[in-house]
Parts: C-alpha cells; structure tokens; sequence
C-alpha cells in the first residue's frame, strides 16, 4: 500500500470513529495512529461498548467479518491495526 493509500484509510478510520461513536470536541487529525484505542493514554477514552460499536461500523463499511472476539481485540488494538487487517481482508 502506498503512503497516500494508507494516510487515507487512517484518516477514513478515524472519522468512522468519531462518526460512530458520536465524539463531538475531538477532530479526527487529534486520534493517534498507534496508540491503543482502548488505552488511558488515548484522547478517545473508549469502553467495551464502544468496541462493539466499531466492530459492526468497520463490517458494515468495509464489507469485512470480523470472526469472533479475539480477532476483534486485535483488530481494534489501534487505528494502525484497523488499518492492518483492511490492508489484509481487502487487499485495499
């Protein structure tokens, strides 16, 4: 994936958070690519069921399964590792 491709599914990423999860005083330039979404260290403060949130917006958008809650926990580590698995399932 080229550096382009990939700046633009972060940002892609990233707004779908924000969009979803209805975060109004955050813009999505602010959420770090690689720290943990679920970290106290991250400016986004999500909980469990944020995380069940993103992963039907993330299938539903990106036409992926997500297949159980493992892979889930993997998936949603960080915006890199969304960023990852769509690369993988979809080959974008």
């Amino acid at each position: 994936m080229k550096i382009e491709q990939a700046t633009s599914l972060k940002t892609e990423i990233k707004e779908l958070i924000i969009q979803t999860l209805n975060i109004k005083n955050i813009r999505s330039e602010e959420v770090p690519d690689n720290i943990p979404l679920f970290s106290p260290e991250n400016i986004l403060d999500l909980d469990s069921i944020d995380g069940i949130e993103l992963v039907m917006a993330i299938q539903d958008r990106f036409q992926v399964r997500i297949a159980d809650q493992n892979v889930a926990r993997n998936v949603l580590e960080s915006v890199d590792s969304i960023a990852e698995f769509l690369t993988r399932e979809k080959g974008l």
